[in-house]
């Protein structure tokens, strides 16, 4: 009895549907071919090759159809927006970033506060000015995270312009995230400009706080993003920004989003 298929498997079985056939000969391969998934076949030159099977064909096709149902609106949209307003617009885009942001004490919940900017020990000398090094431990360090973090493809610093849009597929999660001013201002210390977008309906521009940017969102997305339209109807307030180092380092560290058409050749495909 052959044994069933798992992940490993169905990855397998696509990477010989995207070469050009050559066998690797392992135990993978051999529960393929038992299963009826791929088949050998000889080339004109005598060389063994493996082909899908329209048995693989069809279960590659399923397996699809299940992870497209598995894609949540949210990410759609948050796919369907980078993919037809900023990328288009020549920016880099990063998904879900953990980027820290410095607020003030009074920006936070009292008891983070409280934590954070606890009285340093008395000293044995008095200060007329706080130094760098005490205004920065005065401040409230909080680990945001942007649906969209975006800078322009530039070679000028000050051509960066950040951006942060956050994406709320109901209006229960945009309630959610307005009831939280530190967060808020956790997103407009990263950036020049934040925005929000949701689908029409959700909410009116007059109910977010005016400083925002309000992106609504026409139709429905299907996986790769398509199917939608977005409209701006506010305009965010513009406000400059220097990235810091921490910042720079996490964008470093994270992989940007690729175009659709952002395509790597594979060997087997010339």
């Amino acid at each position: 009895m052959p044994s069933p298929l798992l992940r490993h498997h169905r990855k397998r079985l696509m990477d010989v549907w995207r070469s050009a056939g050559w066998p690797c000969q392992d135990g993978v391969e051999i529960d393929l071919l038992a299963a009826g998934m791929l088949e050998r076949q000889t080339s004109a030159e005598g060389h063994t090759l493996l082909r899908v099977t329209d048995a693989g064909i069809a279960w590659l096709a399923e397996a699809r159809r299940a992870g497209q149902r598995r894609i949540s609106l949210h990410d759609r949209m948050a796919l369907a927006f980078a993919r037809q307003q900023l990328l288009p617009a020549g920016r880099i885009v990063w998904r879900e970033l953990s980027l820290r942001a410095a607020l003030a004490p009074d920006e936070e919940p009292p008891g983070a506060a409280v934590e954070a900017s606890a009285a340093p020990p008395a000293t044995l000398w008095d200060e007329e000015a706080a130094t760098p090094a005490a205004q920065a431990a005065a401040r409230v360090w909080r680990v945001a995270r942007p649906d969209l973090f975006s800078v322009r493809h530039t070679t000028v610093p000050g051509y960066l312009r950040p951006m942060v849009h956050e994406v709320k597929a109901s209006r229960a999660d945009l309630l959610s995230d307005l009831r939280h001013a530190a967060k808020r201002r956790a997103y407009q210390w990263l950036c020049e400009e934040c925005h929000y977008v949701f689908p029409a309906g959700v909410a009116e521009a007059r109910e977010l706080p005016g400083e925002f940017g309000v992106w609504l969102m026409h139709g429905t997305p299907d996986e790769e993003g398509r199917g939608a339209r977005f409209e701006l109807v506010r305009p965010a307030r513009h406000a400059r920004c220097t990235l810091p180092f921490d910042v720079w380092m996490a964008l470093c560290r994270a992989t940007p989003l690729a175009p659709a058409d952002d395509a790597q050749p594979r060997l087997g495909d010339a």
